[in-house]
């Protein structure tokens, strides 16, 4: 009987490359992500907006998919909640550190590269496990604004536009066609609802938008929908 990559024991450790050179503990831990809600994150005119619908486990209970990092930082996020909250901890105390050492906001790419190091770390050592996550981080900083995206192998890709989740091959494709520089937040805000409403369409307070400007960062409430003239 032909012995199969898995039955020789390949993907029982991280550390370990199949003969066709794959880490497959890795690959299960992208496909963890894909089990996660989608979320998604575009460039506009003035910033970066997030788009989210909340995880809602019962009545009471909803799980946060989209942080603040710093003022002008953000990040959304798909996959094992757990992994993400360690990893949305650590670029908080990053960003801080920064700044009490050089008294200035830390660059989004500096965010994105450290969270991607982390990440990438965990795909050397035996003994431990991939996190089981993929993030958007994007914001603006003194070069401009930026969207950037990590896997669970330590992938670090700079995006005009990105989502990731359960329906991000859609997703991706409906960004490729419609996406476009310099669009205004309704029109980011009205293509983010639509990727969003691939999972079912959604009341208000099952969708969360958020945006990283020159003000910082903040959440759209419904009076800022009704003032961009876009209706759920």
């Amino acid at each position: 009987m032909e012995l199969t990559p898995e039955s020789m024991g390949y993907d029982r450790a991280i550390v370990v490359f199949s003969p066709d050179g794959r880490l497959f503990q890795v690959e299960y831990a992208r496909e963890a992500v894909k089990k996660g809600t989608t979320v998604i994150a575009i460039k506009y005119k003035e910033g970066v907006l997030f788009g989210a619908k909340k995880k809602k486990s019962n009545i009471i209970t909803s799980t946060e998919k989209i942080f603040k990092v710093d003022h002008f930082i953000g990040i959304a996020s798909s996959g094992f909640v757990a992994d993400t909250r360690v990893l949305v901890d650590a670029a908080r105390v990053k960003a801080q550190q920064h700044r009490l050492l050089y008294d200035e906001n830390i660059s989004v790419v500096g965010v994105a590269k450290y969270l991607a190091d982390r990440i990438q770390t965990y795909t050397q050592y035996a003994g431990v496990r991939p996190y089981g996550v993929s993030l958007l981080i994007g914001g603006i900083d003194n070069t401009g604004k930026h969207i950037y995206q990590t896997d669970p192998s330590g992938i670090l890709l700079e995006c005009n536009a990105r989502a990731v989740g359960k329906e991000e091959d859609k997703a991706n494709e409906i960004l490729e066609k419609e996406y476009k520089e310099d669009m205004s937040l309704k029109e980011a805000v009205n293509l983010a609802l639509k990727i969003l409403k691939l999972e079912g369409k959604g009341k208000h307070d099952e969708i969360i938008l958020r945006v990283v400007n020159k003000q910082g960062f903040r959440e759209l409430s419904k009076d800022d929908m009704k003032k961009l003239g876009v209706n759920l």
